[in-house]
């Protein structure tokens, strides 16, 4: 299994600093990050590691191997619990993200529902929250399995930060092949659950993986909080069984993984040492 890196390095810097840097500390492969629909001027400005939806996928995947590296996946985290809106990230951009990624022969796209930011959305019971989620994924996974891709879900807000939550999603959506999970080692046990037990349930549909360690600061937000994007210690200085997922899931052909983890480059190299070593 291979581990790259999550585009965001250096804060205010475009896609192309991002790439360099990546390769400077010795990776190969990163996620396609942030994406949104339409263009951006922070992005257009050089301020954003952004990618446009709507840009060629064939020139993004150009300037990632322009510099050595393979684009792995393609990030389009969602606001799925939010009223549906064409100001809000869901159903119109998870799909335009699976086009981009077939066009151009990726196999994953990860997606998630995040928090809940409306009043709306945060008055909605497990059973409202579920039927949100899949009401908004259900087209998207036909459309994945169409084009060959597989769509993942993160854990990254409180239904996919939760077993049950997981197993809900599935079973509404009838179990669909195209509809897999990304495992994140961080989110999940920040949302309160055991990461280690979350990859032998899901082992099965786990087919890509965020690398994050979190320090003992977070204990008392744990339950609390679904996500908390990256982390800023290298894998196994923290609290989270890292080692505990790798061992359930290094017998499983997973091709990608992702370190979500910002600092020095002695971190980062020290995190993608850690999986090398134990996954084996």
């Amino acid at each position: 299994m291979k581990v790259g890196m999550f585009l965001v390095v250096e804060p205010l810097a475009p896609v192309s600093r991002q790439l360099e840097l990546v390769k400077s500390f010795g990776f190969h492969c990163a996620d396609i990050t942030d994406t949104h629909a339409g263009g951006s001027m922070f992005a257009s400005a050089g301020f954003l590691p952004s990618v446009s939806l709507d840009d060629n996928p064939f020139e993004v995947v150009r300037m990632f191997r322009s510099l050595g590296i393979t684009p792995t996946t393609v990030c389009a985290h969602a606001a799925l619990l939010e009223p549906s809106s064409p100001a809000a990230y869901q159903t119109d951009e998870v799909m335009k993200a699976i086009r981009f990624a077939a066009a151009v022969g990726i196999k994953e796209v990860v997606t998630t529902e995040t928090e809940p930011h409306s009043d709306w959305a945060k008055n909605l019971t497990h059973e409202q929250m579920v039927f949100t989620i899949c009401e908004k994924l259900y087209v998207p996974c036909q459309m994945a399995a169409d084009y060959g891709v597989r769509l993942l879900m993160e854990p990254h807000g409180p239904i996919t930060s939760s077993m049950q939550g997981m197993r809900d999603v599935f079973r509404f959506l009838d179990n669909p092949q195209a509809l897999g999970v990304n495992m994140d080692t961080g989110n999940s046990w920040l949302g309160g659950v055991d990461p280690v037990e979350m990859a032998k349930e899901f082992k099965d549909k786990i087919h890509h993986i965020h690398w994050k360690d979190l320090g003992e600061e977070w204990i008392p937000k744990r339950g609390t909080m679904f996500g908390c994007g990256f982390s800023t210690i290298a894998l196994g200085d923290g609290v989270v069984d890292v080692k505990g997922v790798i061992d359930v899931l290094k017998d499983k052909d997973i091709e990608y993984s992702t370190l979500e983890i910002v600092g020095n480059e002695d971190i980062l190299r020290k995190s993608k040492a850690f999986v090398e070593k134990h996954w084996k």
